[in-house]
């Protein structure tokens, strides 16, 4: 019997056993196959450390392709804590605080945390200082490769471009607008680790490329920037305005800024520099956020709305005493002007004929107006910090608010919304959206993203556009706005000067925009608060600075001046080894000059060559001996056309080789590099709407 218990015994156990074998079988099936790559997922960090590398973040282009913000390789120090003998954590981390001017202290915590597989010490760290550190030669060290946000302009269009943190992400401008187009997906580097987290000798570093960001393409033009800025700076010097200022250049056609500067400024590169304090005003888009009150260039507001709606006549009589009297509120004007039609009190800048404006409008057909121009809402720009502007409700607006409102008092906006309104009475009536953006683009310059103008609404109509155009070009050269006056051109344009809620505190202003009856390029100029003792207009301190960005804008786009001849061009002849009153008589004869270099009876050169084109009167150099130079600099074509870059390089005795058509935007060789006379140089060329 007890054989046979011993049996059942055995049986049991014998069938335990089998269970749980079976059992243990089933689970290392579960681990090593059905989930062996979960498995692998979760020990791959403990047999691995993996060190990321930083996408390369997209460029910035503007309209014609030149960089406004690119990158520049550099360095990123990471420690591995348990490949650091403890014997040695403290002469690693003063060799490193030292190298990099970082606190000792900080580094020795970070890198005797052995819990941590790798502990980053520095970011973007110039390859020299990377060098000392290669140079110490201790393992646990890691350098890998890092990005820097560089700005090649500097200060230029800085409000635009915004900047980057040290992790290179986008915190302001168009950085950070468009951040998830412009930041790379980062890759890695994967080291083989041993159990106890240290680098192995066997096995070889993994390499995971990171993948390039996208570019981006503003309408901005960096020439027309650099026109606005130094206008701007100007302004600066003469006006001293203790607010600053702000410069917008626009094509009214199309809604695209083709400029936008602000003072004061920052320099991208270093957008910390300086006090504290500070960084808020020097970083603050005033073009964009900051709203103020716009005075007499609103009136151009309301001067299209009355002549929309047929409430005036061009040579309606009205009479200005200096002043006006609404409900019982006596509302100055600037000047006694007397008796005046409608024409002339536009151009007077005339408050009397404003405030008349105003009642025979209305409070609902003004606000009308005000709404359908783009007052008191964002224009939807792709910048952040857009104000929309203070608009009061119709319901708090009684007799006084609607006669201060007629003439851009009681109102506030942004001079972004200022522009895009005097846009529409430019353009046949057409409120535009404001485009920052062209297009979005990929490493291999494919189209990713278009931004195309866009008509927000027909304001008013054609008519009106066509007469507020003619009304406005007499205040320019009848008018207020005479120091916007640009001889061969038809500027029209508005002045404004707005007194503040503190006496003594003005703001001064002046649109223009030209040619009158078919604008190119319009520009607004506000200055906050000017300090010049002389006077305190928009006619005398912004209209100038207008005038200034206006005439290099329509010079740089080609736009000919009415009424002065454009010179004929003339194909140089060959003179080469003529006797020198021969060579004289052919010069002259069509309609050339020359000078003569050297001694001599016969030519032995020339410059221009022998088939440029020239414009008639230009001078030819006759050289009559062998003695000459016969190296030149290669000069920077940048921007030029082709028809300047081939005169310039003609004229120093290169050819060029023309690649596409437009303005140059790279050439080969470089600014700087000496040739012989007679070598080639070759350009390329793009048109300005790519």
């Amino acid at each position: 019997m007890s054989n046979h218990i011993c049996k059942e015994k055995n049986s049991f156990f014998t069938f335990l056993s089998s269970i749980v074998v079976f059992g243990l079988i089933l689970r290392l099936f579960w681990i090593q196959v059905v989930k062996s790559e979960d498995y692998q997922k979760m020990a791959l960090p403990q047999w691995t450390l993996d060190v990321s590398v930083s996408g390369k973040r997209g460029n910035i282009f503007d309209r014609n392709g030149k960089v406004l913000a690119e990158n520049i390789s550099v360095n990123k120090i990471s420690v591995i804590p348990k490949e650091i003998p403890d014997s040695q954590r403290e002469a690693v981390a003063e060799a490193l605080a030292q190298i990099l001017n970082l606190d000792k202290g900080k580094v020795l915590q970070k890198i005797s945390n052995k819990n941590l597989q790798e502990v980053l010490i520095a970011k973007q760290v110039d390859d020299e200082k990377a060098a000392e550190i290669r140079k110490l030669n201790i393992d646990g060290i890691i350098i890998s490769e890092d990005m820097k946000r560089f700005y090649p302009n500097n200060t230029l269009a800085s409000h635009v471009l915004g900047f980057t943190g040290i992790d290179n992400q986008g915190l302001d401008g168009i950085e950070l607008a468009f951040d998830n187009f412009l930041r790379g997906i980062p890759g890695r580097i994967s080291t083989p680790m041993d159990a106890i987290g240290r680098k192995m000798d066997v096995g070889e570093d993994e390499y995971f490329e990171p993948l390039p960001g996208y570019n981006v393409v503003l309408t901005i033009d960096e020439t027309i920037q650099h026109f606005a800025e130094k206008a701007l700076n100007q302004a600066m010097v003469h006006s001293k305005p203790s607010k600053g200022a702000v410069a917008i250049v626009m094509d009214p056609k199309t809604g695209e800024i083709l400029a936008l500067a602000n003072r004061p400024n920052f320099n991208p590169n270093n957008p910390f520099e300086g006090l504290q304090e500070e960084w808020y005003k020097a970083w603050r888009n005033k073009a964009i956020s900051d709203s103020y009150e716009p005075g007499s260039v609103f009136k151009t507001i309301t001067a299209s709305a009355a002549l929309e709606e047929k409430l005036v006549g061009l040579n309606e009589q009205f009479y200005c005493p200096g002043y006006t009297i609404v409900s019982g509120h006596r509302i100055n004007c600037w000047a006694t002007h007397g008796s005046e039609n409608f024409v002339q009190g536009v151009q007077n800048s005339c408050n009397a004929v404003f405030v008349t404006l105003g009642q025979r409008l209305g409070v609902e057909k003004l606000y009308k107006y005000i709404h359908d121009f783009g007052f008191g809402q964002r224009t939807g720009i792709l910048l952040p910090g857009e104000a929309p502007g203070l608009v009061l409700a119709e319901s708090s607006v009684g007799p006084v608010e609607l006669a201060t409102n007629s003439f851009g008092q009681g109102i506030a906006v942004t001079p972004l919304q200022m522009i895009t309104a005097v846009s529409a009475i430019a353009n046949g009536g057409k409120l535009m959206q404001p485009l920052i953006v062209k297009s979005i683009v990929d490493s291999n310059g494919k189209v990713v993203k278009e931004f195309k103008p866009k008509v927000v609404r027909q304001v008013i109509s054609e008519q009106t556009s066509s007469t507020m155009r003619e009304i406005l070009k007499s205040v320019v050269s009848e008018g207020t706005g005479k120091a916007g006056y640009i001889e061969g051109f038809d500027v029209a344009g508005k002045t404004g000067t707005t007194e503040k809620y503190m006496p003594g505190k003005y703001v001064a202003s002046f649109i223009g925009f030209a040619p009158a009856e078919d604008p190119k390029v319009i520009v607004l100029v506000v200055i906050d608060e000017p300090n010049n003792p002389e006077t305190h207009f928009g006619s005398q301190l912004a209209a100038p600075v207008v005038k200034s960005i206006l005439e290099d804008t329509l010079r740089y786009l080609e736009v000919q001046p009415r009424g002065i001849e454009k010179p004929a061009s003339v194909v140089v002849p060959d003179v080469r080894n003529m006797k020198l009153y021969e060579a004289e008589n052919i010069i002259l004869s069509n309609r050339l000059n020359f000078i003569i270099e050297g001694n001599g009876d016969t030519v032995f050169d020339q410059m221009p060559k022998p088939g440029a084109i020239v414009e008639e009167n230009t001078q030819v150099i006759l050289y009559l001996n062998a003695e000459k130079i016969q190296e030149v600099v290669v000069p920077d074509l940048t921007g030029k056309s082709v028809k300047e870059a081939t005169e310039i390089l003609n004229s120093l005795g290169l050819k060029i080789k023309i690649k596409g058509s437009g303005f140059a935007v790279n050439q080969s060789p470089k600014e700087g590099t000496i040739l012989k006379k007679g070598e080639t140089v070759e350009v390329e060329f793009r048109p300005k709407e790519n």
